[in-house]
């Protein structure tokens, strides 16, 4: 349990910087992308409404699943990310964090993942 509210947080939090500071992450957003802005408004509430799904068991699996979706989609953005040489969200000026973000969406994805089973 501690776990999951703990991932439902990270993604509340992340979600909600996606409004709270845009521009950060308008800047990871690869450029072949059209409607960035929305792009980056769809993302931020998906986090934050997958995350509050987490926490309550009528939703937790549909949330789950959706964090899986997602972390999966974001993934470009943050191989562009690495590519181009960007500041990571919240670790500026680090090339190792730019490259760590991606290995790390694996561990992501099954964290997401052990919440789609059912108890």
């Amino acid at each position: 349990m501690i776990g999951r509210i703990l991932l439902a947080v990270l993604f509340i939090i992340a979600g909600s910087l996606h409004f709270l500071h845009p521009a950060i992450y308008l800047k990871i957003i690869p450029p072949s992308l059209p409607a960035h802005l929305a792009i980056l408004y769809v993302s931020g509430a998906a986090e934050i409404l997958g995350g509050l799904g987490l926490l309550f068991p009528q939703t937790r699996y549909v949330a789950a699943w959706g964090l899986v979706a997602l972390l999966i989609v974001i993934l470009p953005a943050n191989i562009y990310m690495a590519t181009a040489h960007l500041p990571a969200p919240g670790i500026m000026g680090q090339s190792w964090a730019q490259w760590l973000r991606i290995p790390l969406q694996l561990p992501l994805i099954f964290w997401a993942w052990l919440y789609t089973r059912t108890p």
